[in-house]
């Protein structure tokens, strides 16, 4: 019992929440995903009257880099709570069979759209800005895109960047944003 109670407090400590659990189609389930239809421009509507940014996120089964994203990264309370408070994620598999409606109208299994955008790395996240033409696919509509396992900061920053629209600064880059938040975050390490 000793031990057990050791164990909660150190994760406690360590600003670890729920992680995600496994799903019965093997990706990782988490409270901040949200069960739609998968039509990206209803999805799109439902974001916004929630004051949250669309964001979607490809995975497969028996993906190591998914697993250490949301064990390692996603369990952060800090990036948690940031998902769950100004997200709206949908969770797309690489290899399923759910049918998607892209921004464009377009209508095909999950496993099809994925060739159709090109994605090639799980897990990957695409985020996207409030308003998108009907003739755009999602790759077209993208602000940002997040290919493979990255460690928290660099997560972190991004979402950041995203839900504070620091794209849309004249000149900006995220590279520029995040190497400005990674020294100032060194720095304070530093004191």
């Amino acid at each position: 019992m000793k031990k057990l109670i050791l164990g909660v407090l150190i994760l406690s400590f360590a600003g670890i929440v729920n992680s995600a659990e496994m799903g019965d189609d093997g990706l990782y389930k988490a409270d901040w995903m949200r069960e739609t239809f998968k039509d990206l421009r209803e999805d799109l509507e439902e974001a916004n009257s929630e004051g949250k940014r669309l964001a979607i996120i490809v995975e497969q089964q028996n993906c190591a880099y998914c697993k250490k994203m949301h064990e390692q990264v996603f369990s952060d309370e800090q990036i948690y709570n940031y998902l769950m408070d100004e997200f709206f994620v949908v969770q797309v598999n690489m290899f399923g069979n759910v049918e998607i409606t892209d921004f464009d109208g377009d209508t095909l299994q999950e496993k099809d759209m994925i060739l159709k955008w090109g994605v090639l790395f799980t897990p990957t996240m695409m985020f996207f800005p409030e308003e998108v033409s009907k003739k755009d696919q999602a790759t077209q509509a993208i602000i940002a895109s997040m290919p493979g396992a990255f460690a928290k900061g660099t997560t972190r920053d991004l979402l950041t960047w995203v839900n504070e629209k620091h794209y849309e600064v004249p000149g900006a880059s995220f590279q520029k944003y995040h190497a400005e938040k990674f020294n100032n975050r060194k720095k304070l390490a530093d004191q």
